[in-house]
C-alpha cells in the first residue's frame, strides 16, 4: 500500500433471510472502484447471524469479509452491534466506513461515529476521493434538497458515511477474486443495552419489497383520489411489481408511507419503473431516476416526469392503464 493510501474502506452489509440485500452489494460495487483509485483494499462487515452467499461478497469485490457472529435476527439489537463495530474499528483502524441508509445506517451507524469520536454524512448520493487532499468528498442533499453539500471530514479518522440505496448500480461478480473470510466472535458482556426488540410487524399492503423490486408501479397525485389506486395496483399485480407513489398521494393520507419512493421515501432501482400520474418533481426523481427503463403516463406532455423516461405516453391513464392491464394478462394467459 503506499504513502498516501487511506486505510480500508468498509462496507457494512445488510442482510434479509441471509442473503445480502441488492443495496450493498452496489455500494461494494462503488467501494471498489474507491480503493481502486485510492490503492486501498475493500472489506464487507457482516453484522447479521448465518450469512448465505459470503462468497459472493469477495466476488463482487470485497478483500476481507469479517463475519461478526451475533444473535439471529429476532434479536436484534442495536447498542450491542453498536458497540461490538466500533470495538473492530478501533482494532483494524478502516479509513472509511460505509452503509446504505437503511435501518443499520440510521440507528447503528450513528452510534458508531459517535463512539469513534469521528464525524458522519448521512444520506449521500454521491461518493469520491480529492485526489489532493486524499479525502473523501461525500455528496449529500441539504437544505430539503435545494442544494447538494459536499462534506469531508480533513482531521478526524474514520471517514464515516451513509448512502442512499440505490444510489450506484451493483456491478458484475469476479468468481476468481479471491479474499480473506474472518470471524468475530460478539462479546455481548462488554456492551450492556437499554433497549430490547420485542416484534417486528410487517407491511401488509406491501406484496413485494420497494427497495428490491425488480419492476416498480407508482401512483401519483393524477390519480384524483385514494379509491383509483387499485388501477395502478392491479397492474403491479399482474407484472409481479411492487407497488409505489410519489409524496402528494402520502401527503394526502391515500397510501401509506412504506410505499413513498423519493427523497423523503424510498430510493429504487428497478429494472422497469412504470410512472402513472405522476408529474416529476425533483425530490421524487431523485429516488428513481437510476431505474434502468422508466415508462411514464401522463395527461400532461411538460410534465418533468417526461425528460428522464425512456417511453413516454401522453394520454388519460385511466384508459391507457386499463388497457395495458389488460393486455398483459391475455399475453399471461
Amino acid at each position: 500500500m503506499s504513502a498516501d493510501a487511506i486505510g480500508d474502506i468498509w462496507v457494512v452489509t445488510e442482510q434479509r433471510d441471509g442473503q445480502t440485500k441488492a443495496a450493498s452489494y452496489a455500494l461494494l460495487a462503488k467501494a471498489r472502484k474507491l480503493a481502486d483509485e485510492s490503492q486501498s483494499k475493500v472489506a464487507a462487515v457482516c453484522l447479521s447471524q448465518g450469512v448465505k452467499d459470503a462468497d459472493q461478497l469477495m466476488a463482487f469485490g470485497a478483500d476481507k469479509v469479517y463475519l461478526v457472529d451475533g444473535p439471529a435476527a429476532d434479536g436484534w439489537n442495536d447498542d450491542v452491534y453498536a458497540g461490538e463495530l466500533a470495538d473492530l474499528a478501533r482494532r483494524e483502524t478502516p479509513g472509511v466506513i460505509l452503509a446504505t441508509s437503511g435501518s443499520l445506517g440510521s440507528s447503528v451507524i450513528p452510534r458508531v461515529a459517535v463512539a469513534l469520536g469521528t464525524g458522519m454524512a448521512a444520506n449521500c448520493i454521491s461518493l469520491d476521493f480529492d485526489p489532493q487532499s486524499r479525502m473523501l468528498v461525500q455528496t449529500r442533499p441539504a437544505f430539503g434538497g435545494s442544494l447538494m453539500a459536499n462534506v469531508i471530514f480533513p482531521s478526524k479518522k474514520p471517514q464515516v458515511a451513509t448512502v442512499r440505496p440505490h444510489a450506484f448500480k451493483k456491478g458484475e461478480a469476479n468468481p476468481s477474486r479471491q479474499g480473506q473470510m474472518i470471524r468475530v466472535d460478539l462479546d455481548k458482556q462488554s456492551v450492556t443495552s437499554k433497549t430490547k426488540l420485542l416484534n417486528v410487524v410487517k407491511d401488509l399492503t406491501e406484496r413485494v419489497r420497494l427497495d428490491e423490486a425488480e419492476i416498480v408501479v407508482c401512483g401519483g397525485r393524477g390519480l384524483g383520489k385514494a379509491e383509483n389506486f387499485a388501477i395502478v395496483a392491479e397492474l403491479a399485480e399482474v407484472l409481479g411489481a411492487a407497488l409505489g407513489t410519489s409524496r402528494p398521494p402520502v401527503d394526502d393520507g391515500w397510501i401509506p408511507y412504506s410505499h413513498q419512493v423519493g427523497q423523503t421515501g424510498s430510493t429504487v432501482s428497478p429494472k422497469l419503473y412504470i410512472a402513472c400520474g405522476v408529474a416529476g418533481s425533483p425530490q421524487h426523481l431523485a429516488g428513481m431516476q437510476t431505474s434502468e427503463i422508466i415508462v411514464a403516463v401522463n395527461e400532461d406532455p411538460k410534465a418533468p416526469i417526461f425528460e428522464v423516461a425512456t417511453y413516454g405516453m401522453v394520454g388519460d391513464l385511466f384508459k391507457i392503464v386499463p388497457l395495458l392491464t389488460k393486455k398483459l394478462r391475455e399475453a399471461r394467459g
